[in-house]
């Protein structure tokens, strides 16, 4: 028996694994319609229907699922093969699609990215910057930095980096003009400053060190997704804010900004590195991932002294 061309193997795992032809062909780099002839080319080859297109995207036949778990087999030899030849590289090199919100760029990969850069000079980033949720798979990231009390998503790997905490700022003259809040009833005295959520209900959810819990709900005087705007303005008195402690330590160790009502605590975040689930990943992207983990943490404890 013949050897077959195991291309359309390739694609259909991938496209699949993608959830749609249009998903597919970004990730692949290839013209939708070349991917639409090579499926069909496949089911030829194969003399039965593999999978059904609707408009929702992709649904495979019962068949389809069967040769689906062969095909991911081949996809997952074909990347080990490629990553033995890789890792004998001197060099990691090529490019890493990066995913991470404002304040952690503006916080943290201001500080690691350069060293990278310089450590590795052959590998190109292409940093994404947006708080709205990327989907890796269909956006093509190779890895994401996320603030989230867990990760549920079967097809990404999330890997804990640091606690996240969230701490309610104002600036000391603010507070010397309007007094210290000694409750959270206080906090309605004063202007507030707030990142946009889409539910438009804006609300602290504070829990006391006796555990007693009491949610303040508030009408901000500034919205915005950029937590840099919201910083600034806090220090200079227009509100009180409830920000990350990585993105705030600067400016509480410079007497700009201190915390209010230490004795109650905001929800708190967990800080999650975040890649597909994929058995070959590339040597760039393993060890990007690998100077993350160890550095992160480090630059991000410091933030946990001022909480």
């Amino acid at each position: 028996m013949s050897l077959p061309d195991l291309t359309n193997y390739l694609i259909f795992a991938r496209v699949v694994a993608a959830g749609s032809i249009s998903a597919g062909a970004r990730e692949l780099g290839m013209p939708k319609s070349t991917i639409s002839r090579r499926l069909s080319e496949l089911e030829e080859e194969q003399g039965i229907r593999l999978v059904h297109r609707t408009r929702r995207g992709l649904k495979l036949t019962d068949v389809g699922q069967a040769f689906l778990q062969h095909c991911e087999a081949l996809v997952s030899a074909a990347e080990a093969a490629q990553q033995v030849t890789q890792l004998v590289r001197e060099k990691p090199r090529g490019t890493i699609h990066v995913s991470a919100p404002y304040g952690l760029s503006q916080s943290l990969l201001t500080l690691l990215l350069p060293p990278f850069m310089q450590a590795y000079p052959e590998v190109v980033i292409e940093l994404v910057v947006t708080n709205r949720p990327v989907n890796l798979l269909d956006e093509g990231i190779d890895v994401a930095l996320r603030v989230r009390s867990s990760i549920e998503d079967s097809s990404l790997i999330a890997r804990p980096l640091s606690d996240a905490p969230l701490t309610l700022y104002g600036a000391p003259e603010l507070l010397e003009r309007r007094g210290i809040p000694k409750h959270p009833l206080d906090l309605l005295d004063f202007p507030q400053l707030s990142l946009h959520y889409t539910s438009g209900r804006y609300a602290y959810q504070l829990t006391a060190d006796d555990g007693d819990q009491l949610t303040i709900s508030f009408q901000p005087r500034l919205i915005t997704d950029d937590m840099l705007v919201l910083r600034e303005a806090a220090i200079q008195g227009e509100g009180l804010v409830a920000l990350p402690n990585y993105l705030c330590v600067e400016a509480v160790s410079a007497g700009q900004l201190q915390r209010v009502l230490p004795n109650w605590q905001l929800p708190m975040g967990i800080m999650h590195l975040v890649y597909p689930h994929r058995r070959g990943l590339l040597p760039a992207v393993r060890v990007f991932i690998d100077y993350l983990v160890e550095h992160i943490p480090a630059v991000a404890q410091r933030s946990l002294l001022i909480g």
